[in-house]
């Protein structure tokens, strides 16, 4: 058995809800003190000329290097929405080395760039990163994707954590998900409900999962920082999860 903290969270581009303020730092802060092995994040920047003119607290590095920092060494980045001046997708840190990953264009419409990160590090864990759409119909099309995705390329009795930002607050995705893949939600296994992540300061709407298959689920909570207004537009959802050797759930 291995022990495992996991961490999803949409960082907003490193923005606080309201005024435009870069609040990277405090989210790092966040991201440190959850103490998690491996952390999934959505609407990271990988580049932004505009920000880095503009703003004097804008990092030398990428976002994703600042977040990662020397706690996770070991890091992958999905190109989905790409602009003149820059781009923005998801990510993944671990502690572990990946062995392989990739992205997966999940676009549906032209003004909406949308993509599955899909990592495998030791051991043989899937871990896949994903933000779905705005629009009911966008999401149905990228859960068939995803569905048919993981069917294909991730072996029945492999462990698997997908994590994310579903924008799914009518639960239609987490029905086919668990239904279609057998995937358990950590929040709702422990809490018998999906968290109500967004938005951080009154949180309404479910939006952020982490579902796995293969792994026990010990807990799991929803956290914004010491103070929301210093924290991303959502809350990040932290769960502890136990790894079963034989990949069994």
């Amino acid at each position: 058995m291995q022990d495992l903290r996991i961490l999803s969270l949409n960082i907003h581009k490193g923005f606080a809800l309201g005024p435009k303020r870069l609040v990277l730092e405090k989210i790092r802060e966040c991201l440190r003190d959850s103490e998690a092995n491996i952390v999934f994040l959505q609407e990271v920047v990988g580049a932004n000329r505009k920000h880095q003119r503009k703003l004097s607290t804008w990092p030398s590095q990428t976002q994703l290097e600042y977040l990662a920092d020397t706690v996770w060494h070991h890091h992958a980045y999905g190109k989905n929405a790409i602009y003149q001046h820059g781009h923005h997708g998801n990510a993944i840190l671990s502690e572990l080395p990946f062995v392989r990953w990739d992205n997966i264009d999940a676009s549906i419409l032209s003004f909406s760039q949308r993509g599955f990160l899909h990592g495998t590090i030791l051991g043989e864990l899937h871990l896949i990163c994903v933000h779905l759409g705005l629009f009911e119909r966008e999401r149905q099309l990228q859960t068939a994707h995803l569905i048919e995705h993981i069917l294909r390329a991730v072996p029945e009795d492999a462990p698997l954590i997908l994590a994310g930002d579903f924008n799914d607050w009518r639960l239609s995705t987490h029905r086919r998900l668990t239904q279609t893949l057998g995937l358990q939600e950590v929040h709702e296994s422990i809490n018998g409900h999906c968290a109500r992540t967004y938005p951080a300061f009154l949180p309404m709407l479910s939006m952020d999962r982490i579902y796995v298959r293969g792994l026990s689920v010990r807990h799991c909570e929803s956290i914004a920082g010491s103070h929301w207004r210093d924290f991303s537009d959502h809350r990040a959802l932290v769960a502890d999860l136990c790894l079963n050797r034989n990949g069994g759930g």
